[in-house]
């Protein structure tokens, strides 16, 4: 898997606008990689980036990081064969969660919307268990509020108020979803319902997770509430984010998604704490006890 050049390439990334905004994403590093910019030549592991572009044109790109993954599971779980519906369901999740993550860390962290085409967007897989962990743009518009102080680059394009900027980033991050379930669905067992719900998992998690990672847990389920409001279609329901209490009165955030990696059918594994298959008693006693 390698990566064609993008439309913005790396002399130009110092000075624009969202330099600023991912020089601040610092606090991602211990498990991803953003980036402004293709990566340069000199730049390690580039030969493991992969645009988004390319994977949805050619669909035998889609079997081959699924042969990597099941080689991994087979490896890691001592499978003679790794179950499909599990490097199906990995799969999924993993890549839908590429331009949900990327569009809710802008969103929450300045408030700004970049472009979310699988043209525009990048990503690496690691060299060994073969998960997304850098994300590149490769387009450097984007759309902000009136009082961004970059709202007259050129780059930049305003909306009126905070309501319009998340139909927005909601319209950008369904386009991107629709264009992986019309081509992974085929290629699946996985129902066209499960794969949009996994992407409205994807996208309430990433927000939920932005609030976390940046010290503002609170203000990560707001932007999940602002983003998936009630009947969001083709996205499968509103946000799913809500609070469990323990005896000491306690609360914590938790969520039941709609969709399953299937991890669940890997020798020694259980069902995820946000699992459907996870009773909501369970997931309320995990997740307080963190």
């Amino acid at each position: 898997m390698t990566l064609a050049p993008g439309p913005l390439t790396l002399p130009s990334v110092a000075e624009h606008p969202l330099a600023t905004t991912f020089s601040r994403l610092e606090p991602l590093s211990q498990f991803m990689e953003l980036r402004l910019g293709a990566p340069g030549e000199g730049t390690a592991g580039r030969g493991g980036w992969e645009r988004c572009v390319d994977l949805l044109a050619d669909p035998a790109r889609l079997d081959t990081w699924r042969a990597r993954l099941a080689d991994w599971l087979r490896t890691a779980y001592g499978l003679a064969g790794a179950p499909e519906r599990t490097t199906d369901g990995y799969v999924m999740a993993w890549y839908l969660g590429v331009p949900a993550l990327l569009g809710a860390t802008l969103f929450h962290t300045a408030r700004r919307v970049p472009s979310l085409r699988p043209e525009d967007l990048a990503f690496r897989l690691a060299g060994d268990r073969p998960h997304p962990d850098g994300i590149a743009l490769l387009d450097g518009r984007f759309s902000c509020l009136p009082d961004d102080p970059a709202a007259d680059s050129p780059d930049s394009t305003m909306v009126a108020d905070e309501h319009a900027l998340a139909e927005l980033l909601r319209a950008r991050y369904v386009g991107h979803a629709a264009r992986f379930v019309a081509v992974f669905g085929p290629t699946t067992r996985i129902g066209r319902r499960m794969l949009w719900a996994a992407a409205t998992d994807a996208l309430d998690a990433a927000l939920w997770q932005a609030g976390r990672v940046f010290g503002n847990e609170g203000a990560g389920v707001a932007d999940a509430a602002l983003l998936l409001p009630p009947d969001p279609t083709p996205l499968t329901s509103g946000s799913r984010l809500y609070q469990v209490s323990g005896p000491d009165g306690r609360s914590v955030w938790t969520r039941r998604r709609q969709s399953c990696c299937f991890h669940f059918a890997l020798p020694g594994a259980e069902a995820c704490v946000t699992c459907p298959r996870t009773r909501d008693a369970e997931r309320a006693r995990r997740a307080l006890e963190g």
